[in-house]
């Protein structure tokens, strides 16, 4: 994966109100962010694939850190 889709992915990530990542099923937070991207960048369907694969293996973290956004404020 390209380091600049990567960044394009996490900043969007980060973009995301927390209350969305709380509420959302893995599947659908997957697809939420993977629409989201798809708006600021076009995927190729490998790409599509492979950032799907790789959102799904991060849904953990995605969570904790908008679990820790919520402390910081």
């Amino acid at each position: 994966m390209q380091t600049l889709l990567l960044q394009q992915l996490w900043r969007i990530v980060n973009e995301t109100q927390t209350q969305i990542v709380f509420e959302l099923s893995d599947g659908a937070l997957v697809e939420q962010l993977l629409t989201q991207l798809a708006r600021k960048r076009p995927l190729s369907p490998e790409e599509d694939e492979l950032v799907r694969a790789y959102l799904y293996s991060k849904t953990t973290l995605i969570r904790d850190l908008a679990h820790a956004r919520l402390w910081r404020f």
